[in-house]
């Protein structure tokens, strides 16, 4: 076996979705009602604080001074099922699907398995049921093998993948708030086992890779692992925006020019931005003002974007809104014959 020619961490995926998630969240401020806008600022309060955990895990594995290869954000989809996974980190020994959990509170796990928080509030403390991580990430953890096994086409290799797949992956939940107190004396050891604080995540990793009996994979081995999961990886098409319709004002914003007129020849464009969105509008029954307003045409039409990624500049356009109409919109822009 080959010796280890990498001896720190490696993210061959670093990058997550839920900055641009979080700024598309933000573009909607103003366009809800008292409800919506309540919930709106509750949502992206969760999300900075996931992505400020995700980011607490980063340092750690970036810290660890061993060779493995981090997946940061992997969405996995096969037949009507998906996982969004928050870190898959592949060591010599085994590969941990990791799922980050930044929670408010301190934690306690019963005897059965259910989690439990309680925070405090103007002195007063709150109990509430959480969702068992556990379970999530466990369905995380069947939906990859799933796909592992039936992307073999060899049926002695479908086998193998699908009887020793739970050797050498395992599930990890890590509470990535340094402030939160993890009480699990009374869960199963199966249970206690996988929950872990953020800053015991590396020697967690260190000793378990310690105590497999499992080959120890070479760097080489180690990358091809992590590139093939990494090839699993898909577009998260799911539109988070969705759930906010309802609480969209009911003023038709698309209708109101805002701001100074068009110049007199980027008329032409406007025109044709304006019929698609009228048509896409009443095609899907939303609001034409979801599309794009008269404020963010006219930052379109400023900016005349040719790429997906040149139209994430222009406000009002984030991850989800540009991957379903980008290249519909790019087109538009590129027939209009005008030029910055």
């Amino acid at each position: 076996m080959a010796l280890f020619g990498n001896k720190e961490p490696i993210f061959l995926k670093r990058e997550s979705d839920l900055p641009r998630l979080i700024e598309s969240l933000k573009e909607l401020r103003g366009t809800l009602d008292s409800e919506g806008s309540r919930i709106l600022e509750q949502d992206i309060k969760n999300y900075e604080y996931g992505l400020a955990g995700e980011e607490n895990i980063v340092f750690e594995l970036s810290n660890s001074h061993m060779p493995m290869y981090i997946l940061r954000d992997i969405y996995i989809c096969q037949d009507n099922l998906s996982a969004q996974i928050d870190f898959v980190v592949v060591t010599a020994k085994q590969v941990y699907i990791i799922e980050c959990k930044n929670l408010y509170g301190n934690v306690e796990i019963d005897n059965a398995g259910n989690f439990t928080r309680t925070m405090e509030y103007g002195g007063r403390k709150k109990k509430e049921g959480l969702y068992s991580p556990i379970t999530q990430n466990q369905r995380h953890m069947e939906l990859l093998k799933k796909i592992r096994t039936e992307n073999q086409k060899n049926p002695l290799l479908k086998l193998a993948v699908n009887k020793w797949h739970d050797n050498f992956y395992k599930s990890i939940v890590v509470l990535a708030n340094p402030k939160t107190v993890l009480n699990a004396r009374y869960a199963k050891k199966e249970i206690r086992n996988q929950v872990i604080r953020a800053d015991q995540l590396i020697e967690y990793i260190k000793s378990d890779n310690q105590k497999s009996k499992e080959v120890k994979s070479s760097d080489k081995e180690m990358r091809i692992i992590a590139e093939r999961l990494l090839a699993y990886n898909t577009e998260n098409m799911v539109d988070y925006l969705k759930k906010y319709e309802p609480y969209r004002l009911g003023r038709e914003d698309c209708e109101i020019e805002q701001g100074e007129p068009l110049p007199d020849e980027q008329d032409n464009l406007k025109s044709k931005l304006k019929e698609y969105r009228l048509h896409k509008s009443r095609s899907e029954q939303i609001k034409p003002y979801y599309l794009f307003n008269d404020a963010q045409m006219a930052d379109l039409i400023s900016k005349m974007p040719r790429t997906k990624e040149e139209l994430l500049n222009v406000n009002g356009f984030g991850l989800v809104k540009v991957e379903k109409y980008g290249d519909e919109i790019l087109e538009i822009v590129k027939s209009g014959g005008l030029e910055k």
